[in-house]
């Protein structure tokens, strides 16, 4: 009776561990559920609309957004302040095509985001019906992997190769599904996430860094975005502290290393820090960690050209196609940045350390370095040259008040809450704000990053807000951006995911602007903005509050209150900052030249 009995049990928990029939929406569902998805951001649609009806009991929130671009964006921000998957979808066609530029954004970012992208079905592909699109090619310059559904009872392989070639690659996986696929039934496995351990890289390369930093008398280290990815901040923080190094922050990764620590010296690149840049110019040795040294963010600034030509590179970084690929290099080590650095610092205490000698007065250099950058920004109050001086002296005639730029960015940031979280758009003014945006913890910054585009800084944080609703969440726009994204001030009030934007009214498209007065003569094309409608005014027709800022000492308590109205009450709120038209230097000298005319009728456009 007994072995009867045993016989059954088992035969019962052999049933049980079988597939389970279910539909393909089912399976679809299921695995994102295993991993880990509670948040996809996206419009409605019919071609997804019989999976969309289970979200809710599978602990899943669909979040309706204005624009399928804002909903990419929110996904984008939603993992970067996580580390977890964001995903976006919405109807075949128009809804997918419109995810295009922000897909794009988060490559650059290197997001882990998920795109479902339901496309026509099956039987009516190729006839050019209703919101038929070839989806797949949209998104091929922009995506880590591209996993297309051939077959219905494939739902959940394709589903979880996608959350896992995400993550494993840190960018964005498009899972491409013909939209009858989500009906009819299957008896899939559902698979759980993959879990990849990158590792510190190879032991050879490790030895030759370990020997160069122990060599080095003068080393700088660059903290990038693979540290932040790694959540190796502090790993960071004890090898620069073995070293006595200074610690860099690559371009719009200003949340890399803490700002308050003695050895931070402020970011790299368009609008950076001279202390930074005058530190790793002097260096022997730069650890590049977690960083591919992209272009943007090593060109000259201030008329500097500081990337040190005689120092030893050593550059590490999860993707070996990014080794040496726009710097030259002497170590490359392909491996998870905080790893490497754990690594090194086990490899440097057994062993003699050249720059111990000089810890003191390196630390001593380090600090005047910084003060004197420090005092420059104070001393800054608004740009010099001959067109901002011109467009301070017209300000001075127009009526009401017009403020510095660089005087409300210095407001502004003294007066930023602890753990706060900040997008900033792209644009004149934005990028001057790298100046003056320092950070305790990781996972703080959104920039737009190589991708540039405009619309970014508002849904980014919104979808940031959602994924951490304990963080005060800031975002910096310029009057032109502005236009492209204020639409979703209404996704934010709708859903309860309160924010505050700061938007500088500066009536121009600033930086491009800049670029007709260097090189164009002034002669100034499609660039005004001013309508004379009031941002404030538009998005308290939205239900939030609008602010009007033109005096000086207002500006850091308007940022302080609507804080703590987006905190203590819930509110968003949209702070319109009056600005000059004074402009900060070009983004890139090195991308335009003067114009040269052969024709007689141009002869003048010089």
């Amino acid at each position: 009776m007994t072995e009867l009995a045993d016989r059954t049990d088992k035969a019962a928990l052999s049933e049980a561990a079988k597939p389970q029939k279910i539909t393909s929406s089912e399976a679809f569902v299921e695995t994102m559920v295993a991993n880990g998805v509670t948040d996809v951001f996206g419009i409605m649609g019919s071609a997804f609309m019989d999976a969309m009806d289970i979200f809710a009991p599978a602990g899943i929130d669909f979040i309706p957004v204005v624009h399928e671009q804002g909903a990419a964006h929110m996904a984008d921000g939603y993992a970067r302040a996580s580390g977890r998957h964001g995903v976006v979808t919405g109807q075949n066609g128009p809804g997918i095509s419109n995810c295009v530029t922000a897909i794009a954004a988060a490559y650059w970012a290197h997001s882990p985001v998920v795109i479902v992208t339901p496309e026509a079905g099956t039987n009516s592909i190729g006839l050019g019906g209703f919101q038929e699109a070839n989806q797949l090619p949209m998104f091929q310059e922009f995506t880590k992997y591209q996993g297309h559904v051939s077959n219905a009872s494939r739902m959940s392989e394709f589903t979880a190769r996608c959350f896992d070639r995400a993550k494993s690659e840190m960018g964005p996986a498009q899972l491409n599904i013909p939209r009858d696929y989500f009906y009819g039934e299957c008896s899939p496995e559902i698979p759980q996430p993959q879990k990849i351990d990158r590792g510190a890289g190879g032991a050879e390369s490790l030895e030759e860094a370990a020997a160069l930093l122990a060599s080095a008398k003068n080393p700088v280290i660059v903290s990038g975005g693979g540290v932040v990815m790694a959540d190796g901040v502090d790993e960071c923080i004890a090898l620069a502290q073995r070293l006595g190094s200074p610690v860099v922050n690559s371009y719009q990764h200003n949340d890399s290393f803490p700002a308050s620590h003695p050895l931070w010296a402020g970011p790299l690149g368009y609008q950076g820090s001279k202390a930074g840049m005058t530190l790793i110019n002097q260096a022997d040795v730069v650890l590049a960690l977690g960083t591919r040294l992209g272009p943007f963010g090593t060109l000259p600034q201030y008329e500097f050209d500081y990337w040190p030509t005689n120092a030893k590179i050593i550059q590490v970084d999860a993707d070996q196609k990014m080794l040496g690929l726009v710097k030259k290099i002497d170590v490359g080590i392909c491996g998870d940045a905080k790893a490497v650095a754990e690594e090194l610092l086990a490899r440097l205490n057994d062993r003699d350390v050249a720059s111990d000698a000089t810890k003191e007065q390196r630390a001593e250099l380090i600090r005047a370095e910084k003060e004197a950058w420090e005092a420059e920004l104070d001393s800054w109050t608004h740009e010099r040259d001959e067109f901002s001086l011109d467009t301070i002296d017209e300000a001075e005639k127009e009526e009401g008040n017009w403020l510095h730029p660089r005087q409300v960015l210095r407001e502004l940031e003294k007066a930023m809450p602890a753990d706060v979280m900040v997008s900033t758009d792209i644009g004149n003014i934005n990028s001057v704000a790298h100046s003056y945006l320092r950070f305790e913890r990781p996972r703080s910054f959104f920039a737009p990053m190589s991708f540039g585009n405009c619309g970014y800084a508002l849904p980014t944080m919104i979808g940031a807000k959602r994924a951490a609703p304990e963080r005060p969440a800031i975002a910096y726009a310029g009057d032109g951006a502005w236009a492209m994204s204020m639409v979703e001030i209404l996704t934010a009030v709708r859903h309860d995911i309160p924010v505050t934007a700061v938007v500088f009214r500066n009536r121009q498209w600033g930086a491009e602007k800049k670029n007709q007065v260097e090189f164009y003569g002034r002669r100034f094309i499609a660039g005004e903005l001013d309508n004379g409608e009031s941002f404030a005014a538009m998005a308290e027709s939205m239900g939030a509050e609008g602010v009007v800022v033109d005096q000086l000492d207002e500006v850091g308590p308007a940022l302080q209150k609507a804080v703590e109205a987006q905190m203590n009450e819930g509110k968003t709120t949209v702070i319109e900052i009056m600005c000059t038209k004074e402009l900060g230097d070009p983004f890139r000298r090195d991308a335009l030249r003067k114009p040269v005319r052969t024709l007689d009728k141009y002869k003048d456009f010089v």
